[in-house]
């Protein structure tokens, strides 16, 4: 289900604060290639290993290189959540 909530405000040029779930564990060295993302690991339910990413991206085409990257790293994408938009 997609939920449209915090995203009023929202276009393509505008800043906003996402959420991106991947398989596996992050080293927090990899932040900087990330933009700046906040990266936590946990544990999910079924004890897999979860990095979460948190920051504002200043839009969605620096989204795209943040999940271009994932990509090129070979994590496997679980979900991306819009916080809130600027």
């Amino acid at each position: 289900m997609i939920s449209l909530k915090n995203s009023e405000g929202l276009k393509f040029t505008t800043s906003a604060t996402y959420r991106i779930h991947v398989k596996g564990f992050l080293d927090e060295s990899w932040s900087d290639r990330l933009s700046g993302m906040l990266i936590e690991n946990q544990t999910s339910e079924s004890k897999s290993p979860v990095a979460v990413l948190q920051g504002t991206m200043l839009d969605q085409t620096q989204l795209l290189g943040v999940l271009s990257n994932l990509y090129e790293m070979h994590l496997s994408l679980i979900s991306v959540e819009l916080i809130a938009d600027e």
